[in-house]
């Protein structure tokens, strides 16, 4: 392209971004809110340009997400079209199978990542999300979106997945105080379950991905008993899935989860875990029907409407704590954005989600958690998702991905969830890692 084209080019597109900047979104109305532009120049203007998203966060999370990118669209004139599935695992392949990828999708475990990334389906992150990435992020976490020495994306959501959720008022009426070691842990659960209360709920269901609630337990106890050079081996596979260290973190797991008396309190016997939704499994803490539900920060946002979170509210949150009084390791997931098309629109998209601007903008919509450097720990919406950014940014925590996730997608969204939802069925705990074990793919 000669220089006089591509100057008028320029103009022309500059003018037409300059035009979008302080206009409502729709029809000119006067009550509308006017957008400014100004701190979306940066990626370009892509008037008449669709990007297709697809992801599993559905209703509320997906209506945030949405608001949260409006403006982006608006100003750079990209019609972002989101489909949130709750069978994203399922049929993200039958999707990108049938010739449907979508543009960008939004992956909640590494390992399905990976899978894509290796069967050549994902284009490598462009220079700017790369670029972001680095300032945004530790080499870890880049290392979960990281595939043969390439990066396909960048984490787009972050938790901390070793909370336990309780209700201040039932601790204090029954002069309970939050434990700091397991012996303490246990010793106020007997305590609360010879009161009369089942001091434990939980649930497990989950659509295709049924099961994962408890995996994460799992994990959480491994690195508690075994630090993390013995979780690394085991989610490596360096170590048998089955290995002893393994069996008795699941057993006592199941100590607690398998237990009538401990668990499954508002909702029936422990093996009511299997049925019960994963989103509703915490409800019981807010009637007193049971004292805590270990579930992740994220689960701030689906408690009931009008909740209150705070050590003084309706609902706080600790650590699930270790052997001695330490601070121990922390378990957390993420997921991660990653594009299936090389297009103009799409790598913009791309580098608007990887950066900090967005992180700060979706936190300040409702609860919210990214491990995004440049985010502000002010702009959390509640206590617990403070702490654990707070937590993730602390160059001291030792933080550990979530072990289902970055196991093959087989094993860690196969076998391991299915084997858990048997396991609280009523089958041994030797049976299920056994099982899970000889589903380890050869390679």
């Amino acid at each position: 392209m000669r220089s006089g084209a591509r100057l008028a080019l320029a103009v022309i597109t500059l003018a037409a971004f300059a035009a979008a900047c302080g206009v409502p979104r729709s029809g000119g109305s006067q009550s509308q809110t006017a957008v400014d532009c100004e701190p979306y120049a940066r990626y370009g203007s892509h008037p008449g340009t669709e990007v297709t998203v697809y992801a599993e966060n559905r209703d509320q999370e997906a209506d945030l997400f949405e608001q949260t990118w409006a403006d982006f669209a608006h100003c750079t004139g990209t019609d972002v079209q989101y489909e949130g599935d709750g069978e994203f695992e399922a049929r993200i392949q039958l999707r990108v199978d049938g010739g449907n990828a979508p543009d960008v999708a939004f992956f909640p475990q590494p390992g399905l990542l990976e899978r894509f990334a290796r069967a050549g389906k994902l284009k490598p992150a462009s220079a700017g999300v790369v670029n972001l990435a680095k300032q945004g992020w530790s080499a870890d976490w880049n290392s979960y979106a990281t595939v043969d020495g390439t990066l396909y994306g960048t984490p787009l959501v972050a938790n901390v997945k070793s909370f336990v959720w309780y209700s201040p008022k039932f601790f204090r009426d029954r002069g309970l105080r939050v434990p700091r070691t397991w012996s303490e842990l246990m010793a106020v659960t007997e305590k609360v379950a010879a009161s009369g209360v089942t001091p434990w709920c939980a649930g497990v269901e989950s659509a295709e991905a049924t099961g994962w609630p408890v995996t994460d337990w799992i994990e959480d106890v491994l690195l508690r008993q075994q630090g993390t050079d013995v979780y690394d081996q085991w989610v490596a596979h360096k170590i048998p899935f089955n290995d002893p260290r393994v069996i008795r973190a699941m057993d006592t797991v199941g100590s607690v989860l398998k237990d009538d008396r401990y668990a499954n309190g508002g909702f029936g016997p422990a093996r009511s875990i299997a049925s019960i939704s994963f989103q509703e499994a915490g409800t019981p803490v807010l009637s007193g029907d049971c004292a805590m539900h270990r579930q992740a920060s994220f689960y701030a946002g689906l408690w009931p409407e009008g909740t209150a979170i705070g050590p003084d509210k309706d609902v706080h949150a600790f650590l699930l704590p270790g052997a001695d009084s330490a601070r121990p390791p922390v378990l957390g997931g993420g997921v991660f954005t990653a594009a299936f098309a090389d297009r103009p629109e799409v790598r913009a998209f791309q580098e608007y989600l990887a950066s900090a601007d967005f992180a700060n903008a979706r936190m300040r919509k409702g609860p919210f958690v990214s491990a995004n450097r440049g985010v502000d720990p002010a702009n959390a919406a509640t206590p617990v998702d403070r702490l654990a950014i707070q937590l993730l940014q602390d160059r001291r925590t030792r933080f550990r991905f979530d072990g289902s996730d970055l196991m093959p997608a087989s094993v860690g969204a196969g076998t391991f969830w299915q084997g858990v939802v048997d396991w609280v069925g009523g089958a041994s705990t030797r049976q299920v890692a056994d099982s899970v074990e000889r589903s380890w793919p050869s390679r």
